[in-house]
């Protein structure tokens, strides 16, 4: 049974190593990868949880990194868009202001 296990828990990081050549992974792929050694453990040898646990924060950590990143990206967006939006607004302003300024001839 141990040689079936190892086996297949070599299998699954076969196939991780080669999603990592493809891709990065993400937290689904470590939830499959996490679920299918929990269920191939022997439960009278169980594993150190700590590092499962340990890993999970780590991919809740990288996901929030991420989505703050996209989030910060978005508001430099806007912040671009509003920035030209005022520039026009001067530009035309100061044009209307120096227009109405000049002495009529």
């Amino acid at each position: 049974m141990t040689d079936a296990i190892t086996n297949n828990t070599s299998n699954i990081y076969d196939n991780t190593a080669s999603a990592l050549s493809s891709k990065t992974l993400g937290s689904t792929d470590f939830l499959r990868l996490m679920t299918e050694q929990l269920k191939q453990q022997d439960p009278f040898e169980a594993h150190d949880n700590s590092q499962m646990i340990a890993q999970m924060a780590q991919i809740t950590a990288s996901s929030a990194t991420t989505e703050m990143g996209q989030t910060l990206k978005s508001i430099s967006t806007q912040l671009g868009t509003q920035t030209d939006l005022l520039k026009q607004i001067l530009t035309t302003s100061t044009a209307a202001q120096t227009a109405a300024a000049q002495p009529a001839a």
